[in-house]
């Protein structure tokens, strides 16, 4: 029973917190709500850092989840510039890390998030190189974007992911020259595998961009404290002014693991293991967004799902598991992303080795088709470019997991919904 007198804690101001808030009231819950947030910033989504925002297309004030006076006016304690260091399960209370102030808790929810993993070579610590992660962050890269594209200057990307292209698109309409070094044969090639990453990779060169693949830096070169240069393991030197590591990131867990909470192994993404609920190995406590492991029932594996769709369902469905109306969470995970002219949508989840067909419906060349990774005759993911409004069949042909005629879903003419039964 959830009553007046219960005070639930959420740790971590970003669109899951946000969002997990917005629903324990929505739900009416009448007790504490408190917020703590490490950043200064009121909570914002991320998409636009390397997108619009980046591009100077969207204002910053429509990055934000809520507008500043939404927090007061519902109720929500929210603590800014904020960090926890320690959690007493046995206490129930979370401690401030600034003044050691102590917080009880009935219900904690932990959406810690993720932070950018570090290049582990010399020269990291020159004024060029940056990481994306935060709206500082973000600002900072739209003006060095700027810089470099009025000075003719070279920006490279360590890194071919999802980041690293969106960041090669904005710098190369700022008017940079960019050079990606990526370790494996393609972009991508972890997600959409050889397939579809040769696809990416035509798309940039097409705009400027240079690969270089197969290799990683070791070096980054500088004077008086700036980047001159960067190294790679096979031998090779390319210019650079300022640098962007683009190589994942690393769900923030120190908090749960210090609290003694299960913590999910490498193989599967790492981040704090929980139920199909969002429960952690403590009842008391969840967790949800980048820093949740959670078990998918469809695919039937622990899955850590860094993108947005799932810090915007996965924070309203912890604040209902909290209230005790929770059930189990098993969105088809999606993502989208924005590069140069093509925009696209991807659903579902289909690493290399888990497919043994990739059917194209409409025309690659064009960059205007339906991608759909197959297993046996089941669509385990697929991804529209530059095609609309088809998102929901998508979902459908995955969660049914309906044996399809391949013919059929490679044909444009053969409407989706018809496939699914």
């Amino acid at each position: 029973m959830v009553d007046a007198d219960q005070t639930f804690v959420i740790v971590g101001g970003g669109l899951a917190g946000a969002k997990a808030a917005e629903t324990l009231r929505a739900e009416g819950f009448t007790g504490r709500v408190i917020l703590i947030c490490d950043e200064r910033d009121h909570p914002y989504e991320r998409p636009p850092l390397s997108k619009g925002y980046l591009l100077g297309r969207e204002e910053r004030e429509s990055v934000f989840v809520h507008e500043p006076g939404w927090y007061a006016a519902n109720d929500v304690e929210l603590h800014l510039g904020q960090t926890v260091d320690a959690i007493d399960r046995a206490a129930k209370t979370v401690r401030f890390g600034d003044d050691g102030t102590l917080v009880h808790y009935d219900k904690l929810l932990l959406v810690t998030g993720a932070e950018p993993r570090r290049l582990d070579i010399p020269g990291t610590d020159l004024a060029g190189v940056h990481h994306l992660r935060r709206l500082a962050h973000s600002e900072r890269l739209k003006h060095v974007l700027a810089a470099l594209g009025r000075d003719n200057g070279h920006l490279v990307i360590a890194g071919a992911g999802w980041i690293g292209l969106e960041i090669a698109a904005a710098a190369r309409e700022y008017g940079a020259e960019v050079t990606v070094v990526e370790a494996e044969p393609t972009p991508l090639h972890g997600v959409l595998g050889p397939e579809l990453g040769e696809l990416f990779a035509e798309l940039h060169r097409e705009r400027g961009v240079r690969f270089h693949f197969g290799a990683r830096l070791t070096e980054i070169t500088g004077q008086d404290g700036m980047v001159l240069a960067v190294r790679t393991d096979d031998g090779e030197e390319h210019p650079a002014h300022d640098v962007l590591a683009a190589i994942g990131a690393a769900p923030r867990t120190g908090l749960a693991e210090a609290a003694g909470l299960e913590i999910a192994d490498r193989a599967h993404g790492g981040g704090i293991a929980v139920d199909d609920q969002l429960r952690t190995s403590d009842p008391d406590i969840h967790a949800a967004g980048d820093v949740a492991a959670f078990h998918h029932s469809l695919f039937d594996t622990r899955l850590r799902v860094e993108h947005w769709a799932n810090a915007l369902n996965g924070g309203p469905a912890a604040a209902r598991a909290m209230l005790g109306r929770g059930t189990a969470y098993d969105r088809v995970p999606y993502f989208f992303s924005d590069q140069y002219d093509v925009g696209l949508e991807y659903s579902g989840w289909a690493p290399p080795g888990t497919y043994d067909q990739v059917v194209i419906r409409g025309d690659a060349g064009k960059r205007e088709f339906i991608a759909f990774w197959v297993k046996e005759g089941r669509v385990l993911a697929g991804m529209n470019v530059n095609v609309w409004d088809v998102t929901e069949p998508i979902q459908q042909l995955i969660r049914t997991g309906v044996r399809v005629d391949t013919e059929a879903l490679a044909d444009p003419r053969v409407p989706l919904d018809t496939l699914v039964p």
